[in-house]
């Protein structure tokens, strides 16, 4: 087992659990949506709805950023949002959105920049109830 996580970092690989969100079961985001231009919905899995957005636009890096989840038809014990980069690891950025009102929650973050130009970030919405995590992808680009 060490020898395997060994071989994984020296490769190139970076390994750690809390890295990788896991769920139960996965929202659909609205097709063609753009984070940089507007809000996004999606459908979760029982008909419920996510609104999210990420302001200002377009999306600057290194600046403070303003995250805001509404959710429709469902209870969460805690909604947070987890920054990725989808080709490069760009370290932990997951935050915890506070209740701004019913339904409402938000934060402010700050994405990292990445020293090769441009990023295309997964930004993934994990909404946990009390009985299941329901994660939500959107995608952007971002470039400096």
């Amino acid at each position: 087992m060490i020898a395997a996580l060994l071989a994984t970092a020296v490769a190139g690989h970076y390994f750690s659990p809390l890295l990788l969100p896991e769920g139960d079961v996965t929202g659909v985001v609205e097709p063609g949506c753009d984070l940089q231009k507007q809000a996004c919905t999606a459908t979760l899995p029982l008909g419920q709805r996510l609104v999210f957005s990420v302001s200002p636009r377009p999306i600057p890096l290194l600046q403070p950023l303003r995250v805001e989840a509404i959710v429709t038809g469902v209870d969460p014990t805690k909604i947070e949002v987890d920054f990725a980069g989808e080709s490069m690891n760009m370290g932990y950025n997951r935050s915890e959105l506070a209740a701004t009102g019913p339904g409402r929650y938000a934060s402010t973050i700050s994405l990292p920049v990445c020293v090769s130009g441009g990023m295309t970030w997964l930004a993934t919405v994990i909404i946990t109830t009390e009985r299941q995590r329901i994660m939500v992808p959107f995608r952007f680009d971002t470039s400096h």
